[in-house]
């Protein structure tokens, strides 16, 4: 058996031939399974003619609990989790396909690499799609799938030409196609290693560059590895690729253990992790995942797995002296990686990798942080180098302030909508969020912005230091040094210069965000919640995850609920409501100011921190495909939190849902029993705390 990040190195001169099955992954499931099952009549060709399926998450192409195994058996479970499917486990890896083929956005959702494994475990050497998200296709690239986006050159395999490597990697630049030449980026780094290619530092080398940069250039361009080699003069390039040094790497227990089997195997037993007091370990993912799987099909079976991924990640931690931070004394996780990142860890400035795609969560404080695989932290771990490909930028002007009862989440899903944004417009960039709007948000609501840029297809996202940085910054515990004053020299380095390009410009009016939901099936489904005329009843309300569960969202919980409590209201029997904390640190907010006592009178279960539901692995997920689940979460896409049907909205619309036992508004809900309000009403003044 191969372990995972061994590469074959097959070098530039490489040609590919179609000698194998091709799986093309159609919006009709039936088309899917007769292909898998040998009765389809309709060739390759003839299949492309059917519209493509788009949005294919990593979730569809691997379930959550599949990612307990992380060796060959991730084979066996290719798309055991794509919508409607109709074939069973093994299917996929019985047919082995060469080529996979989908339409837009593949590999959109979270950074597991476990997503890309189980496509090569099953065979997959090519992957076509119409675009990529930026995780899944360096994830394929590290790991040495070729993914190309130009169907001609798929008409011309299936036509039976043999066709030279580079045919495919034309539109990568040239240290993405040394990787893809090199059978990834471990048989890359064997490559220049062998040669001698590291680099040494340069004393005070700084790389610069005459051109006025925004913001997310200038951290790139002041991480830059010596390894690259660039004039002392050169600055970054939008597009180009470079190495950049890593101020924080942390992974969670999902991901810790194929990474901590590649560290090993590539670079010897004794290695070490380079500065390990800048990594961080998190057991959050799965910390409840116990509660759901007594009552699932195997379920010893994957409670074992559970925990031998936490033993493994605690040891690798311990070996190699990072900081682990684990389960709780009473329940639960001490904090969901990303919230603990922001409370403890980010700085303005820092370069921040997570093997979790919500990384850009830590963007709220000024950081460029996004998500990366397995093979980048293994490699990361090693010598604190991560391979950056140069982002555009969008930047996001915010104008005004947002009215009563309307919060970042609401903004956050009307932005999904955005003829600027929708679709795939945002792949790989840079949500900037900029203008007199950014001082109404607190570091919560900023966070949740910056959190959910990835369901835009975005990289990351963030905002510039500000008063507001500077003031969360000084009461945070253990505060380091304070962020430059808005007129210090230093604050340069920490702004956009004003000349600065980007690849677009929108302008948001605060005033105007209305009150959303996503309808189930992906966040993008984001609509006005008075467009909702349907009487929507629910089974579970969940409000929670490192999207819902900070303190301001505590607030906003408990503004409604306390509206409730006061005229007598609770969730109604046949309703289960959940409100999960992010950390500990917000636990202790929520009793300091009575909100534990609040949830528990109003008939609402509080969960200590854990993804929990969010990731299918605690309470609140849906039991089978009928039931209805409003969420504060950030992904609703099929299967991610049980086979039901998930809306994600604000918190104020998920408290106001679980006292009404519908779809509701706050104030709908406050209506006498029999009768009817408009979703659209607006939320009384006294709701926002």
């Amino acid at each position: 058996m191969r372990p995972p990040g061994e590469s074959t190195g097959q070098g530039p001169d490489r040609t590919i031939r179609l000698r194998g099955n091709v799986l093309v992954l159609t919006e009709d499931p039936g088309l899917i399974a007769a292909q898998l099952d040998g009765s389809s009549a309709l060739t390759p060709a003839q299949l492309l003619r059917e519209p493509l399926r788009n949005n294919i998450s990593t979730d569809e192409i691997i379930p959550g609990w599949c990612c307990y195994w992380y060796d060959e058996k991730l084979g066996d479970y290719a798309y055991l989790g794509l919508r409607e499917r109709r074939f069973g486990e093994g299917a996929v890896k019985a047919f082995a396909p060469q080529i996979v083929v989908s339409g837009e956005a593949k590999g959109s959702g979270s950074s597991r690499e476990h997503a890309v494994y189980a496509e090569k475990y099953s065979g997959v050497e090519l992957v076509f799609a119409r675009s990529f998200e930026r995780i899944y296709q360096q994830n394929c690239r590290n790991v040495g799938i070729v993914t190309c986006d130009d169907f001609d050159v798929l008409g011309a395999l299936l036509d039976g030409e043999t066709l030279p490597l580079e045919a495919f990697t034309r539109s990568a630049n040239d240290i993405e196609r040394a990787i893809i030449d090199l059978g990834g980026l471990f048989g890359f780094n064997r490559e220049h290693r062998e040669r001698g290619e590291h680099g040494e530092p340069r004393d005070g080398a700084q790389f610069g560059g005459s051109r006025p940069l925004n913001v997310v250039e200038k951290i790139i361009q002041s991480r830059l590895s010596p390894r690259n080699l660039l004039p002392a003069d050169a600055g970054v390039r939008v597009g180009e690729s470079y190495f950049v040094q890593a101020d924080v790497r942390f992974s969670h227990e999902y991901v810790t253990p194929m990474a901590a089997g590649m560290f090993t195997q590539q670079f010897g037993a004794d290695a070490t992790l380079a500065d390990p007091d800048s990594c961080y370990f998190f057991q959050d993912h799965l910390s409840l995942a116990e509660q759901v799987l007594t009552r699932r099909p195997r379920g010893p079976e994957l409670i074992e797995r559970v925990h031998n991924l936490g033993r493994r990640q605690q040891e690798f931690a311990a070996l190699g002296g990072g900081h682990f931070i684990g389960p709780s004394d009473t329940g639960g996780s001490r904090a969901i990686c990303h919230n603990y990142i922001v409370e403890h860890v980010a700085r303005p400035g820092d370069v921040i990798i997570g093997t979790d795609s919500h990384t850009c969560t830590a963007g709220a404080v000024g950081a460029v942080a996004f998500g990366v695989g397995a093979t980048d932290i293994a490699n990361a771990w090693y010598n604190r180098e991560i391979l950056v490909k140069v982002p555009a930028v969008i930047r996001v002007d915010l104008l005004g302030r947002l009215r009563q009862g309307v919060c970042a989440k609401d903004l956050m899903l009307t932005l999904l909508t955005h003829p600027m944004i929708e679709g795939s417009q945002t792949l790989g960039r840079v949500l900037l969020f900029t203008g007199e709007g950014c001082a109404t948000l607190n570091m919560d609501e900023r966070a949740t912005l910056c959190n959910m840029a990835v369901e835009a297809g975005a990289m990351t996202a963030l905002f510039e230091p500000d008063r507001v940085t500077r003031a969360y910054l000084a009461e945070r515990p253990g505060a380091a040094a304070p962020v430059p004053a808005a007129d210090s020299a230093d604050d340069t380095a920490l702004t956009s210069d004003a000349d600065a390009s980007y690849s677009a410009v929108v302008a948001i009016t605060l005033a105007e965000v209305d009150a959303m939901v996503a309808l189930p099936g992906d966040p993008r489904n984001a609509v006005p919640l008075a467009s909702v005329h349907d009487d929507v009843e629910v089974d579970k309300v969940y409000g929670g995850s490192c999207t819902g569960g900070k303190a301001y969202d505590m607030d906003m919980y408990a503004s409604v609920f306390e509206l409730a409590r006061s005229r007598g209201m609770s969730v109604p029997e046949g309703v289960q409501a959940y409100i999960q904390v992010g950390s500990e640190s917000v636990m202790k907010y929520a009793d300091e100011r009575g909100y534990l006592t609040l949830f528990e009178q109003v008939g609402v279960q509080v969960l200590p921190p854990s993804c929990g539901a969010c990731i299918n692995a605690g309470p609140g997920v849906s039991e089978s495909p009928d039931e209805v689940t409003v969420s504060a979460q950030n992904r609703n896409f099929p299967g991610r939190s049980g086979p039901g049907q998930v809306y994600l909205a604000s918190p104020y619309v998920v408290a106001a849902t679980a006292i009404a036992g519908r779809l509701s508004s706050v104030e709908a809900m406050l209506m006498a029993p029999g009768q009817r309000a408009s979703a659209s009403a607006a939320v009384p003044t006294e709701v926002r705390p």
